[in-house]
């Protein structure tokens, strides 16, 4: 069974639409028959999308930091949790874990987050795709930002264009599901 990283926010942020396409991307993880690596807490969209995943009859794995455990508020009734010392060790627990990755709306962690792995892929630290899930046009000045650092020189057409962004889930998990990443050598050596 392959696994998908959901980056999310620990809030539900202010439109109930968010909460609704979380539902919706709990039940086609579900159909995918993927299993859901994710932060580890019980509250905001992170708590939303696992509770969703776990009633659907899906493996929910949680990577939760000590320090966050009672304020993120640790979920108790995952598949696993893993409780580990620092964010450093989530996220390269949650990379290792995981065959894709999403972000769905959240805060500047799931921005961090969604950026570190898609940085990685862009150095060839692993070949694994990463999408965003665009819900109301939630990143649409992020894709601005990627779109203008490409056309100033920045990030290269290829890397750009392999960041997926798309609207509704079942679309986005089967483009992050088909897409074959490969690594361009760091494009910057023609100017070495």
């Amino acid at each position: 069974m392959k696994s998908i990283a959901i980056f999310c926010g620990s809030n539900f942020g202010n439109n109930p639409i968010y909460k609704e396409v979380t539902i919706e991307l709990a039940r086609c993880i579900v159909k995918n028959n993927l299993r859901l690596v994710y932060g580890g807490a019980a509250v905001g969209l992170m708590g939303l999308i696992a509770d969703e995943v776990l009633a659907l009859g899906g493996q929910v794995i949680g990577v939760l930091p000590e320090k966050l455990k009672d304020r993120e508020v640790g979920h108790k009734n995952l598949t696993e949790l893993h409780i580990v010392s620092t964010m450093h060790e989530r996220k390269a627990m949650m990379a290792n874990l995981s065959d894709y990755f999403v972000a769905i709306p959240g805060g500047i962690g799931t921005l961090e987050e969604i950026v570190e792995v898609f940085t990685w892929a862009q150095l060839g630290l692993h070949a694994k795709p990463c999408g965003m899930l665009n819900i109301n046009g939630f990143y649409d000045k992020f894709r601005d930002l990627l779109a203008s650092m490409s056309q100033e020189g920045f990030l290269s057409e290829h890397q750009f264009n392999s960041l997926i962004f798309d609207n509704e889930p079942e679309r986005l998990l089967e483009k992050v599901i088909n897409q074959q990443v490969t690594y361009h050598s760091k494009w910057l050596n023609s100017l070495l």
